[in-house]
C-alpha cells in the first residue's frame, strides 16, 4: 500500500515530465500531395527550446503550460506561427514562397550599405559602388567609402597606404574570399596587385574579425570577392586613359566548359611611361612602370551532391621606377626578379621596384543535400612573391614563399538558432630579405584550431562567440578570443558591440618601405625577440556602434555612430622622430588608437543619394622622447558623397553622376627642428580638401563610357621631398608626404560586356 501511495503521489510529476509536443512538418510537391520536409525549424516562441525535422519531417519537443506559440520556418516557404494549448500531435503543411499572390515590390538597391542583421559591422561594397571611380585596383576602391583612409605612403613609389580605425593596413586582416592575401612582403604594394574589375564586392568588418580566418586581425577586416566564371559576363572589356598617360586594359573571357565546369581567363595590363614633374623638384610625381596580371579561374558546381569549388591560377609582373628626371632607369634581364640594374654613382637619384608573384589557391565547398545545416570548407592557398628594389643606393630585396590551408565544418545545435563553426588551421612563411648588405631570414609556421558560436533568435539578438588556439614556432602557444553582439532595442535599429584580441609579428622592412627613400639609418633596438630582435605585437580592440534608420521629411535616412578603441599590450614602435634615423622597438608604456566616426545617409530625390561623415581620431604612442600624436593621421576628417542616376530608358540607356569630396585636417610631422633651417617644417601640415568626380553613360545594357576627374580642386602639396636638390645628403627624406603630390588629373574610358 505504500509503494502504491508513493506512485500515485509521483504520477503527476511523471506524466508532466514525459509531456511532449510531437508531429509532422510537411511540403506540398508538384503533383499536390505532400511529403514530409526535413530540416525544417520548429521552436517555442521567446524561448531556447527548439528542434529540426528529421528525413521523415517528423519532430518532438518539450511541452509545458506556458508554451503556447509554435513557430515552424524553413527557408523558401512562409513562417507560420501556430497556437497550441495541448500536448497533441500536430501535422503542418508550410506553403514554399512562390506559391504566395503576386506582389511587386519596386527598390533600389544600395550601392554600399551596413547589414542591420550580422552581429558583426559589416560594410558591403557591390560592384556598382566600386564602378562610381575608376577604381583601377583595389587601392583606389575606397575613394567613395568613409571607413578607409587613403594616403600615399611617400613621395616616390605612389604607393598608397590604407588606414581603419586610425591603424595602417598591417593591422587589418586583408583577404580575397576569405583567404588572407594581402600580407607579408605584399603589404606595401599588394592593393595594387587586385585590378578593379576583378572584384564583385567587397565586406569591410570594424573591430576584430572572425577566428576562424586567424589570430592576425586588430583593426579589422577587408574581404574581396572575385568575379565567378559561372555567373561573370562571358566577355568584358575595359579601356582606361588618364591625362597622367596611365592607360589601362582589362578583359574577362568566360566559358562554360560543361554542365558543372565553368572558367574564366583574366587579362590586366597597366603603362605609365611618360614622366612628370609638376612641382619642379626634379623628381617625377609619380612612378613610370607597368603591370601584367594574368588569372585563370576554375570554378565546379554538382547541386545534386552539394559540392562548388574554384582552383586560381595568377602570375603576377610589375616594374615601378622613380627618381630624378632623366635618370637613365636599369632595365630587367627577366631573370628570377633579381635582374635590375642597381645604381652605382651619386649622379642622379634613381628607384625602381621589380615584383614577381605566382599564386595558386583551392577552395572545396560541401553542402549535405539531406542537412542543408551541414556544411564543411577546405581552404588552401600558395604564393611565391620575390621583390628586387633600390632606392638610391639603398637596397631592398625581400623573397616571400606562403603557404595557407584552412578546414572548416559547420552544424547547429539543436535548431538552426544555435550555429557552431569549428576547424584546423595551418601558415607557414619562409622570409629571406637583403637590407643594403645585411641578410635577414626566417621561417614561420602555425598551427591552430578555433570553435565559434552563433546564436539567432530571428528576432532581436544575435551574437557570434569564438576563440581560437595556436601554436607558433616563434610567438608560442596563445589563445585569441573575439565576441560581437547585435541587439534591436526597436525598429530599424541595430546596437552593436565587439571585442577581440590579435596578434601578429611585424614585419619591420616590409612594411615601412619608404624608409629607403630617405637618408636614415636604421636602429633596431633589440630586446631578445624572435623576429629582428623584436617581441609580437599584441592589442586588444573595443568597440560600440549604433544603427538607426528612420524617415525624415518623407525621405528615408539612416544614421551610424561608431566608437572604437585599440589598446596595445605590445607593439614595435615605429619612431621618426630623430631626423637621422628610423628606429624600431618593443613598446615601454601605453600606445592606443580611438576611433569615432558619425556618418549620415538619406535618399534627398528619388535616385539622389547623400553620404556625410565625420571622424575623430585620438592615436597616441609612448616614444622614448615622450607622449607624441602618430605622425601624419589627421585628428578630423570630414566626408560627402552625392551620386545621382537618371531613370533607365526602354532601350537601357542611363546617365550615372558622383562626387566625392574628402576634407583633412591638420596632420603632425615628426620632428624637424633638428634640420638645418631650410629643412625645417612646422610642427603640423595644412588642411587639404579634395574633390573627385565620375560621369557614366550607359548607352545600352552592353556598353558604357565614362569621364572624370581626380583632385578637380588642383590641391597639390608644395615641397613633397625635403633636400630634393641633395638627395645623397644627410637631410634627404621623402616620407613627409600629408596631401597630393601632383595636381589635377583627368581620365575617360569604356566598358563593353558580353553576357
Amino acid at each position: 500500500m505504500k509503494q502504491l501511495a508513493y506512485i500515485l503521489f509521483l504520477l503527476p510529476t511523471l506524466i508532466l515530465a514525459q509531456d511532449s509536443l510531437e508531429g509532422t512538418i510537411l511540403t506540398e510537391t508538384e503533383d499536390n500531395k505532400t511529403m514530409g520536409l526535413p530540416g525544417a525549424n520548429v521552436y517555442w516562441l521567446d524561448t531556447s527550446e527548439g528542434t529540426i525535422t528529421d528525413l521523415d519531417g517528423t519532430f518532438s519537443l518539450p511541452y509545458k503550460t506556458e508554451y503556447t506559440r509554435l513557430v515552424v520556418s524553413y527557408v523558401g516557404y512562409e513562417t507560420d506561427t501556430l497556437t497550441v494549448n495541448s500536448p497533441r500531435n500536430i501535422r503542418h503543411t508550410l506553403r514554399a514562397s512562390n506559391n504566395l499572390g503576386e506582389v511587386t515590390v519596386s527598390t533600389r538597391k544600395r550601392s554600399s550599405s551596413v547589414s542591420y542583421i550580422s552581429a558583426e559591422n559589416i560594410t558591403n561594397i557591390s560592384s556598382d559602388e566600386l564602378l562610381k571611380a575608376a577604381c583601377c585596383n583595389l587601392s583606389e576602391s575606397f575613394e567613395t567609402n568613409p571607413s578607409i583612409d587613403v594616403n600615399f605612403a611617400d613621395a616616390v613609389s605612389g604607393a598608397r597606404q590604407i588606414r581603419m580605425l586610425g591603424l595602417t593596413s598591417p593591422y587589418i586582416l586583408i583577404t580575397t574570399e576569405n583567404i588572407p592575401a594581402i600580407r607579408g612582403a605584399s603589404q606595401t604594394y599588394g592593393l595594387s596587385f587586385i585590378p578593379g574589375t576583378w572584384v564583385e564586392s567587397i565586406q569591410i568588418t570594424k573591430g576584430a574579425g572572425s577566428v576562424t580566418n586567424g589570430f592576425e586581425s586588430i583593426a579589422g577586416q577587408i574581404n574581396t570577392e572575385l568575379r565567378k566564371p559561372s555567373t561573370d559576363d562571358r566577355l568584358f572589356v575595359n579601356l582606361y586613359g588618364a591625362t597622367n598617360e596611365r592607360f589601362e586594359l582589362n578583359t574577362h573571357l568566360n566559358t562554360q566548359v560543361s554542365d558543372r565546369w565553368s572558367t574564366g581567363l583574366y587579362l590586366h595590363g597597366n603603362v605609365r611611361n611618360k614622366e612628370h614633374d609638376e612641382n619642379n623638384d626634379t623628381f617625377l610625381d609619380m612612378p613610370t612602370g607597368e603591370q601584367l596580371n594574368v588569372m585563370n579561374r576554375w570554378q565546379y558546381t554538382n547541386t545534386e551532391k552539394g559540392i562548388v569549388s574554384f582552383l586560381n591560377f595568377r602570375y603576377l609582373d610589375d616594374i615601378k621606377q622613380a627618381g630624378q628626371l632623366d635618370s637613365e632607369h636599369g632595365t630587367t634581364d627577366g631573370g628570377g626578379g633579381h635582374g635590375i640594374t642597381r645604381q652605382n654613382s651619386t649622379e642622379l637619384w634613381r628607384s625602381e621596384i621589380d615584383t614577381r608573384r605566382y599564386d595558386l589557391s583551392a577552395k572545396l565547398g560541401y553542402v549535405n543535400p539531406k542537412i542543408p545545416y551541414q556544411t564543411a570548407g577546405l581552404q588552401f592557398a600558395f604564393s611565391e612573391h620575390e621583390q628586387a628594389s633600390f632606392f638610391g643606393l639603398n637596397t631592398y630585396d625581400i623573397s616571400h614563399r606562403s603557404i595557407y590551408s584552412n578546414f572548416v565544418y559547420n552544424s547547429i545545435i539543436s535548431d538552426s538558432r544555435h550555429k557552431v563553426k569549428t576547424g584546423v588551421s595551418y601558415t607557414h612563411d619562409d622570409y629571406e630579405e637583403l637590407v643594403n648588405s645585411d641578410v635577414y631570414s626566417r621561417t614561420e609556421n602555425s598551427v591552430g584550431g578555433f570553435f565559434e558560436y552563433a546564436y539567432d533568435n530571428l528576432g532581436s539578438l544575435n551574437l557570434t562567440a569564438g576563440i581560437r588556439l595556436d601554436h607558433h614556432n616563434l610567438l608560442g602557444t596563445f589563445l585569441t578570443p573575439r565576441l560581437h553582439v547585435r541587439y534591436t532595442p526597436w525598429g530599424k535599429s541595430a546596437f552593436r558591440a565587439s571585442v577581440g584580441r590579435g596578434k601578429r609579428s611585424a614585419n619591420i622592412f616590409a612594411e615601412n618601405q619608404s624608409l629607403f627613400a630617405t637618408a636614415r639609418t636604421i636602429n633596431i633596438l633589440d630586446s631578445g625577440g624572435e623576429i629582428y630582435g623584436l617581441d609580437p605585437e599584441i592589442a586588444w580592440n573595443y568597440g560600440v556602434s549604433y544603427l538607426q534608420g528612420f524617415n525624415l521629411f518623407g525621405r528615408k535616412a539612416d544614421v551610424t555612430l561608431d566608437f572604437y578603441r585599440t589598446d596595445f599590450q605590445d607593439q614595435v614602435v615605429v619612431d621618426w622622430e630623430n631626423r637621422k634615423e628610423i628606429r624600431f622597438y618593443n613598446l615601454k608604456g601605453e600606445s592606443f588608437a580611438n576611433s569615432f566616426q558619425v556618418e549620415f545617409h538619406i535618399n534627398l530625390l528619388e535616385r539622389l543619394d547623400l553620404r556625410s561623415a565625420y571622424k575623430y581620431y585620438d592615436i597616441q604612442t609612448d616614444y622614448i622622447s615622450g607622449r607624441l600624436e602618430k605622425p601624419l593621421t589627421a585628428q578630423h576628417r570630414l566626408f560627402g558623397n552625392i551620386a545621382y542616376e537618371t531613370e533607365i530608358q526602354p532601350n537601357g540607356s542611363q546617365w550615372k553622376f558622383d562626387a566625392t569630396y574628402n576634407w583633412l585636417g591638420e596632420q603632425r610631422f615628426s620632428k624637424t627642428s633638428d634640420n638645418p633651417l631650410p629643412y625645417q617644417l612646422p610642427e603640423y601640415s595644412p588642411t587639404v580638401g579634395t574633390l573627385n568626380a565620375q560621369v557614366t553613360n550607359v548607352l545600352t545594357p552592353n556598353f558604357e563610357i565614362y569621364f572624370g576627374g581626380e583632385n578637380i580642386l588642383d590641391v597639390t602639396q608644395e615641397n613633397p621631398i625635403i633636400a630634393s636638390q641633395d638627395p645623397f645628403g644627410p637631410n634627404f627624406d621623402t616620407t613627409f608626404v600629408y596631401g597630393p603630390i601632383f595636381g589635377s588629373m583627368y581620365y575617360a574610358g569604356l566598358r563593353y560586356k558580353l553576357n
